[in-house]
């Protein structure tokens, strides 16, 4: 079996998409060796900025024969439509057969289709691979010394193909031409350390010698000589590097031959946010920080060359230093601006964001602000902050979005805002919000637990989510343009994180009349239809209240004066709000709980109980009851929980009437069913107390105890027995049964 390399060589590929090309490379051509019959043993990719490489080792010398039985029209059918089958079979008359089956004689035709080379598959498979490649971006190319006359598209480009088949008789070069530029057995070393062509007869051979020519195929490796290398010069000086996964992927795929470098930063740029430093560093130059984790302050960078050079790296040191120096004197010029504005009070900053607009339909970012603060004062009694503290926070936390540090550098938000608070002489929880309200980014992200910046990050992600809900702009599939499921999942953590009891429909209703008085009037008529027809979605109770409110508000509309009647808008809006986004909620909670084991059914059952917007409270009750469901006892009750209520609501359909009341154990004739009541009234009498109380494992752990007695009972009883006195009573205790269990959750809903 002979083993295939394969070799793009090209001019340098963008760091950023040479792993996922890499990645497409395996896929095209071995999805397509496989389709094509050509099976094989292994297959890895390697890539370097100027090549993308294939090695697949066991592959079949020829697609095997396929002999495939086709059937054709019946025995005595039109001439035509048999020769029709004949031509697209590719057999002759002679070679049919017939065959007797339900709907009567057919002929058949044995297609055999003969096995082909590995060469000729491989030629297909792989220029189809890059006629087709799914670049991001491409550039048309022609071959070699032809810009945009050809039909090719490649990312760079595309100089030289490696295509080579070898066994152990040898290596062969498998013939193709893709706009001019033939497949062969050469490549090219590093571009400036050894750039002329060699020959090479596998892979083996191939990433020996390239490695002799100065370049690192594997990038993996280029990596930890980038680490290995960084990491042992910052030691010998007594520093540390600052870790940074992303980047050292990023420079790795920037060189085929790392060369590691050390330089100095000057001491003009040393007052400088070890963050701004490193940000600058990272972004402008693709330099790692060196931080002495003494002070924790930047004082050095390292950069890594693609060559090595006479005098070990010095000039481009200090080529790199004068860029460096340059880059840094702007960064130092946007921070001394910045903490004259921050040492004023940051009102023009604050003054300036009522020109920038968050949202077309939601105001400015300094109206934003005012709602943020607004509810923040409401919410800091409930997470324990200082209102007065959180309100000022809240009007603080995002005035660096006007800085000009932020407007260079994006990603510093917020922790420029902690920065310019200590220097606007702020309280040190104001500043802590200011940077941690954006918190938690994702479900890895630390959450805040100090209480002013909890609150503060609450009130963000609450008016977020609740301003795009009353302008019905929702996430969609994978469409989430304003990340409002990580917002979603971001309040939810804060509150379950921090155990914040905090009543999230209340919230909802009374922030949603908040933002009306946002929204412009003419959005107000469309939203009139949009909540007209949501209506019909809310529980009974709710559509009754919105639906009037609807019909209130359309008879006070005069003409277009939409403006006036914003207040009873406001109350159709917050009804619809509070259905629609609590469900958005509970949906993002289900998907939460799921990765800690906690079904979805679970999930629902604990829904369908009171506070479930009390998501503390939910999740306490849903884990409750997950433990419970996880014992043989928790298990064996459900079962019988399903059967009493299976049988109780058989037996009302039947009768028309509910079985809810009047059981009594005088009428019990079994030991077992008396042992039922006594179970029963023992239970209730300590679960009531702890579902009180929210001791949801204790009423859970009582209500197991049921499942022994009400074993028992349906082994020793027939509930719909003779007497009818007996068969009500029976009935009526199975309505204790349901009535008790439901009181701790609806497990009608819980599978199984």
């Amino acid at each position: 079996m002979p083993d295939l390399l394969i070799e793009l060589f090209s001019e340098e590929i963008p760091a950023r998409m040479q792993g996922k090309a890499a990645d497409d490379l395996k896929k095209l051509v071995t999805n397509g060796l496989v389709d094509a019959g050509l099976t094989y043993g292994s297959a890895g990719v390697f890539s370097t900025p100027r090549r993308l490489v294939l090695t697949i080792d066991g592959l079949l010398a020829e697609s095997p024969e396929v002999r495939e039985e086709r059937r054709g029209p019946k025995v005595g059918a039109p001439e035509k439509a048999l020769e029709g089958f004949l031509r697209g079979a590719g057999v002759a008359r002679e070679d049919l057969v017939e065959r007797e089956e339900k709907k009567g004689a057919f002929y058949f035709a044995t297609i055999v289709k003969p096995g082909r080379p590995a060469a000729d598959i491989i030629a297909e498979v792989l220029e189809a691979a890059i006629r087709n490649f799914p670049w991001s971006k491409s550039m048309r190319w022609g071959g070699v010394g032809q810009p945009g006359n050809g039909s090719l598209k490649w990312v760079r480009p595309l100089h030289s193909i490696i295509a080579l088949l070898s066994d152990e008789a040898g290596a062969t070069v498998v013939p193709m031409d893709i706009e001019g530029i033939t497949s062969g057995d050469s490549t090219h070393g590093h571009r400036f350390m050894a750039p002329g062509a060699f020959s090479v007869t596998g892979f083996d051979d191939y990433s020996t010698k390239l490695k002799a020519a100065h370049v690192i195929l594997e990038a993996a490796e280029r990596q930890e000589i980038i680490w290995q290398d960084a990491t042992n010069q910052a030691f010998a000086q007594g520093l540390e590097v600052v870790d940074d996964p992303g980047l050292l992927a990023e420079v790795a795929g920037l060189v085929e031959w790392p060369v590691v470098l050390m330089g100095d930063i000057a001491d003009d740029f040393m007052e400088l946010p070890p963050e701004v430093l490193q940000t600058s560093m990272k972004e402008h130059q693709k330099f790692f920080s060196v931080r002495d984790p003494q002070s924790g302050k930047i004082v050095k960078f390292i950069t890594v060359a693609n060559r090595e050079t006479a005098d070990n790296g010095a000039t481009i040191l200090a080529g790199n230093q004068k860029v460096l120096f340059a880059r840094l004197s702007d960064a130092k010029f946007f921070w001394e601006n910045d903490l004259r504005v921050a040492k004023t009070g940051m009102d023009p900053w604050l003054d300036s964001l009522s020109n920038v607009t968050f949202h077309n339909k939601l105001g400015s970012q300094k109206e934003r602000i005012d709602r943020i603060a607004a509810l923040a004062r409401e919410l800091a009694p409930v997470v324990g902050a200082d209102a007065d503290l959180a309100e000022q926070a809240a009007h603080v936390a995002k005035a660096d979005l006007s800085s000009e540090m932020v407007y260079e550098f994006p990603e510093l938000q917020g922790l420029m805002g902690r920065y310019y608070a200590n220097a606007a002489g702020l309280p040190a929880d104001v500043a802590e919000a200011a940077e941690a309200h954006y918190s938690p980014l994702g479900p890895s992200d630390d959450v805040p637990t100090s209480p002013v910046s909890v609150t503060v990050a609450l009130a963000d992600k609450l008016d977020l989510l609740t301003g795009f809900w009353a302008i019905d702009e929702k996430p969609t599939g994978s469409k989430d343009p304003f990340a409002l499921r990580r917002a979603a999942l971001g309040v939810i953590r804060l509150v379950l994180e921090n155990g914040v009891r905090l009543e999230m429909a209340d919230v909802v209703f009374k922030h949603n009349a908040r933002l009306t008085g946002f929204i412009s009037g003419n959005e107000v008529s469309r939203r009139m239809e949009i909540l007209q027809s949501a209506v019909d979605d809310l529980p009974s109770e709710a559509s009754s209240v919105a639906s009037q409110a609807v019909l209130d508000t359309k008879s006070k509309v005069d003409g277009k004066d939409f403006v006036n009647n914003l207040a009873d808008a406001a109350i159709v809006n917050a009804t619809v709000a509070i259905s629609h986004l609590m469900s958005f909620f509970h949906d993002r909670l289900k998907v939460f709980l799921k990765d800690q084991g906690v079904r979805h059914d679970v999930i629902d059952a604990c829904l369908a109980m009171g506070g479930n917007d009390d998501l503390v409270l939910l999740v306490n009750r849903a884990k409750a009851l997950s433990a419970l469901l996880a014992t043989d006892d928790g298990e064996n009750l459900l079962q019988g929980f399903k059967r009493a209520n299976n049988i109780l609501t058989q037996a009302e359909e039947k009768d028309g009437v509910e079985y809810s009341y009047g059981a009594d154990v005088k009428f019990a004739e079994d030991d077992s069913e008396k042992a039922l009541f006594a179970a029963l009234d023992a239970a209730e009498a300590k679960i009531a107390p702890a579902m009180k109380s929210e001791d949801f494992a204790a009423a859970m752990a009582e209500m197991a105890t049921l499942r022994a007695p009400i074993d028992a009972f349906f082994d020793a009883v027939q509930i719909n027995a003779e007497s009818e006195i007996i068969r009500r009573n029976r009935l009526n205790l199975l309505s204790r049964i349901r009535v008790i269990c439901l009181s701790v959750a609806d497990l009608t809903k819980v599978e199984g």
